[in-house]
């Protein structure tokens, strides 16, 4: 290959190929920023301004809708709820997977790929299939109505991604690194917890974040999990309100609308990170 030749960007290849690449781009933005816009706008409204004006302004503005959802109490409960199950979830399946990956990543040892296999195996596995036995198993132990009971599930259908993820990184680790620590003493613990998980920063962030918004946007578990409302989740609490107040359809969009904005916040903050330890590490320099 000649030294000569330059890498082309996305962009290039003609005007006509520019311009389907940001048409592209914008009709996406649009299908994803009319609904939102849509909803910020409807929540300061009224139902009867939305079903007379659904894609205007709202006249008069009704800011009730939000001050009421922002000064529940109840809102706020769900909100730690979920935050709380979120971070547990994910020290539980980012500690138990970055072991685990760090084995089938710098250890060679028979079955290897036929454990590893079994692991990846869990991602065809859909989660509505196993709801019934493991409403059966938690029940058997004593975990319903207990944060446990979500947080141990969630943990272990986010393992076979969180694995994947952390073993083509660890494996994109020079083993040279590995020899010289073990050369100054470093046992092969030491040398997983004081280099490796440093050097790995970018793909942990990025396996908590997916693991974050996941155990934040779950449904079906809490729901089968919890009974008390004390222990609802924010996606439990989206349909316990428009249950609620299925016909006020501005208050449950000022809902909705209030529920997303720490998940859209945390995924905003977080997009950089996530998208550069997905690639970090699939390329070996």
């Amino acid at each position: 290959m000649s030294t000569d030749r330059r890498k082309q960007s996305p962009t290039s290849g003609g005007p006509l190929r520019r311009l389907f690449l940001y048409a592209t781009l914008v009709i996406t933005a649009l299908f994803v920023a009319i609904p939102l816009i849509y909803g910020v706008l409807g929540g300061f409204k009224t139902t009867r301004q939305l079903s007379s004006n659904p894609l205007g302004l709202p006249s008069p503005w009704v800011p009730e809708n939000y001050t009421s959802v922002l000064g529940s109490g109840s809102f706020w409960r769900m909100i730690w709820n979920s935050t709380y199950i979120a971070l547990l979830t994910t020290l539980v399946v980012v500690a138990v997977s970055a072991l685990a990956a760090f084995v089938f990543a710098r250890f060679a040892f028979r079955g290897r790929e036929v454990l590893f296999t079994m692991f990846a195996a869990g991602l065809m596995f859909p989660f509505a299939v196993a709801i019934l036995p493991l409403f059966v198993l938690l029940r058997m132990f004593g975990l319903l109505d207990n944060p446990l009971g979500v947080i141990l599930p969630q943990a272990a259908f986010g393992m076979p991604m969180t694995i994947i993820i952390l073993r083509g990184f660890f494996r994109a680790i020079p083993g040279e690194i590995e020899e010289a620590a073990i050369l100054d003493g470093c046992s092969s613990f030491g040398f997983f917890w004081r280099i490796l998980l440093p050097m790995a920063r970018p793909a942990l962030a990025t396996v908590s974040v997916l693991a974050i918004v996941g155990s934040w946007n779950q449904f079906m578990l809490p729901l089968v999990v919890f009974n008390e409302d004390s222990l609802f989740t924010i996606p439990l609490g989206v349909q316990q309100f428009q249950g609620q107040y299925s016909t006020d359809v501005a208050r449950v969009l000022a809902y909705i609308v209030v529920a997303m904005l720490p998940a859209l916040g945390f995924y905003a903050v977080a997009e950089r990170q996530l998208v550069s330890g997905l690639t970090a590490g699939s390329v070996k320099g």
